[in-house]
This record gives structure tokens, sequence and C-alpha cells, in this order.
């Protein structure tokens, strides 16, 4: 499927030096000062020596300028942290509607709400559950007309909804999955929550689940696939599904052994409606290292046909899939794929994986427009450095708008298990 073709190089902006923020720390963007360049903040996560997918809490908190300047830290930092085996508890978002962005994050049992400019803690809060901080999910669930409430859940089975003044709007106990997502599907002004497997309205009332799944929902996209004019919903999890709003199955695709990822994007040009990118789990490492893990990438047309499947020659197990729009001027989405092992670095595939941009370097990965410039560039980073690329030269001292950018839904919707939604 592929072609022989050789990937498109692309451009080191900046490299920024994060030592000074630990190990193990996961990247979050937003325009922290509101002058109209984003900022880094490296979350560290606590202590997880006894249990491989206890819940995190965090550490500690750095703030960086997009040319290695640290700006401020809170907490500090551990050489004992854990590793990305679960979220991390924390998001960058305008949490007070003042048109300036906090850090929301689960430090020392409580909730805590950082000043993004500062680093100063502007408010704490104890949390329901002491298990109440597997992830934080930013909602409107009150009609208010922006995101201004919030969901904590457990690992897997709980979930607490909140109000700006922190006060219980419902509880909801079920199979949550890893990253619930919060979206008006009924066009009500409220937010409804798809946790896992089921529909839940903005008062937590079950509205419809999803039937004949196994496991969990590992992650949840949701746009205009097929072209009806509303949204619907793709889900992977023991397999990869789409339902419409109202919980009607249109398609199962079920030629993946664990349907880890998927992402919704218009990858390909000569097809109708959008596209869902996927990533099947094919073999799980064995602990005892007596065999290797091997994962696929997939694509899917908007009716739920396999377009084509990876056959991978390398080993490699725990691949990332995402959508990256704006990369570029071309008019397409490209699939982003990292932490793919076997010596592959992160890329950008196009709808026929083709590998268009294969990156220099390895590491986790974040993406955003960084500059408000209308492209998108891409950073990846490990435990000491966090490289910047870009499609085109681009400086990034050069004088900005003085305006701050506005903290799209994806970057307050920070998650291990990436879902999302194309409008």
């Amino acid at each position: 499927m592929s072609s022989t073709t050789q990937p498109e190089c692309c451009l080191l902006l900046g490299k920024v030096d994060i030592r000074s923020a630990g190990p193990r720390c996961k990247l979050l963007l937003g325009d922290l000062d509101g002058d109209g360049r984003m900022e880094i903040v490296m979350v560290q996560p606590g202590d997880r020596k006894d249990v491989r997918h206890i819940p995190h809490q965090v550490q500690c908190l750095t703030a960086y300028d997009l040319l290695g300047n640290l700006l401020w830290q809170t907490g500090k930092p551990s050489a004992e942290a854990g590793g990305p085996g679960a979220d991390y508890p924390a998001q960058v978002y305008d949490w007070d509607g003042d048109g300036r962005l906090e850090v929301l994050c689960v430090m020392d049992d409580r909730l805590v709400i950082v000043d993004g400019a500062t680093g100063m803690i502007k408010q704490t809060q104890a949390l329901l559950d002491p298990q109440a901080h597997d992830c934080i999910i930013i909602a409107d669930l009150s009609g208010r007309g922006r995101p201004g409430d919030l969901i904590l859940k457990d690992r897997y089975s709980r979930m607490w909804a909140f109000d700006r003044q922190f006060q219980l709007l419902w509880t909801h106990q079920g199979n949550t999955g890893h990253y619930p997502w919060a979206y008006d599907w009924n066009g009500d002004g409220r937010d409804e929550v798809m946790a896992g497997y089921d529909m839940l309205d903005h008062q937590g009332k079950l509205l419809w689940s999803c039937h004949d799944l196994e496991d969990h929902a590992d992650c949840i996209w949701t746009g205009d696939v097929n072209g009806d004019g509303e949204p619907e919903l793709v889900i992977g999890g023991s397999v990869t599904v789409m339902y419409d709003r109202r919980g009607k199955e249109l398609w199962r695709y079920e030629g993946s052994v664990e349907s880890q990822h998927v992402a919704l994007g218009k990858f390909r040009d000569d097809l109708p409606g959008l596209q869902v990118a996927g990533l099947d789990r094919l073999v799980r490492e064995d602990t005892g290292k007596r065999q290797k893990g091997l994962d696929a990438m997939f694509l899917l047309d908007a009716d739920g046909r396999e377009l084509w499947k990876e056959k991978r020659t390398t080993s490699g197990w725990l691949t990332i899939v995402e959508t990256i729009s704006h990369w570029d001027d071309g008019p397409l989405d490209y699939i982003l794929a990292y932490r793919r092992g076997g010596g592959i670095n992160p890329t950008l595939y196009d709808g026929h994986m083709n590998a268009v941009v294969s990156f220099p370097v390895d590491g986790y990965v974040a993406h955003a427009d960084l500059l408000g410039e209308g492209r998108e560039q891409v950073i990846i980073y490990d435990h000491e450095a966090a490289s910047i690329f870009a499609s085109k030269e681009t400086d990034l001292s050069r004088p900005v708008s003085g305006k701050p950018l506005k903290q799209i839904k994806r970057l307050y919707s920070s998650t291990l298990y990436p879902g999302g939604q194309v409008e």
C-alpha cells in the first residue's frame, strides 16, 4: 500500500532543556501568560511503586517558554516518579473565566487550581473519594455556554461531576473506560457524557448503552463520519464500533484483536465522509519476555470497511495514533503515530499509509499551533529535552500579537488515550 518515496523532511525550530522538571513527565500546552504564544507545562506524576495501574497524582508542575526559559515550578521533582501507564490528572484551561489559563491538577490528595502565569496556587479542594483522580474532564453540564463543570473518575468504574463551585452534581458507576468524552450531541446547550460504553445526559442519567462489547472503551471520537449532518460516535475497545447519537449501532469492525486507539479525520480525498484510523494490538508483550509485542495501524472508510492494515516487520505494541490537522498547507489530515517501538520514530502517515514525515528523534508527542499562525508544530520529548518541529521555518522568538491564544478542547482534554471531535 505504501509507496517507496522518501518521507519529507521537517525543520527543528528549537529545543527546550526540561531536565529540571524531573523524569517521566507529560507535556501540556497553553498560552499561560496570554501574550499570543504558547508555553509548555511539564507534569510529573507522584510515586507509583506498588501497582502498575494505580491512578496518578501530580508530584510537580514546571513551566517553560518556547525558548527554554524556566518560568515557574510548583512542587518538587522526584527521581522516583511513576510512568505513563495511566492518565496524569492535569489539564490547562481557563477555569474561572477571567481570560487567563489555570492548571488544574490533583496533588497531595486535593484538587489544586494553579495560576498559569505565575505558578501560584489559587485554590484547593478536597477530593470526595481517595480514588477520584484518574483523569480530569472539563464539560458544560450546566448549560452556561462555556465549559465550567468538572468530572473526576477512578480508574475504571466511578465518576463524580461538580459545578464551578465544586458542588456535587451527580455520580455514576459503570464501565467508564479510560477517558469519557463530553459533547452536546442533542443540541440542547448542555453536554452529554459518553462514559465508556454508556451515554449519560447532563444530569448523569443513562440514555443508552453500547451492546455486545467486552473489556472497556479505550478511546472515543465524534464527528459527522457518514455525511448525514449529525455527529456519530466511534469507539475503540474490544472492537471498533460506530453509533449514531441516539444509540443505534451503524457498523462494527471486528478485524482487530484489540482496538486500542482510533482517530477520525479527512485522510483521503477520493472517499466520501471521514475516515477512521486505528491501532490494533495484535500481541501484548509477555511480561516474562517470552514473546515480543506487536501492533498494526489500520484505516476504515465511513462505512467501517477496511481500506488497509499495516504489516509490521518490527516489534512494538504501544503505538498511539492521533489526528493532526494543518501541519502543512494541504487540505487533508495526517495520522500521527508515536511510541511505536522497533526503532520507528514518530511519523506522519497519509491516508494511503505513506510515511509523509519521519521525525529524527523518538519520544512522546504533543502538537498545537504554538504561535497562532494557522499551522501546527510537533513537540517530541523525552526525559531531557523537548524538540519543536515544523513543516516550514518559523522564528519562535519573533514578536507575537499580544492577544491570548484560544485554548482549544483538544488541549484541555489531554489524555494518554486520545479522543476527540471533528466539527
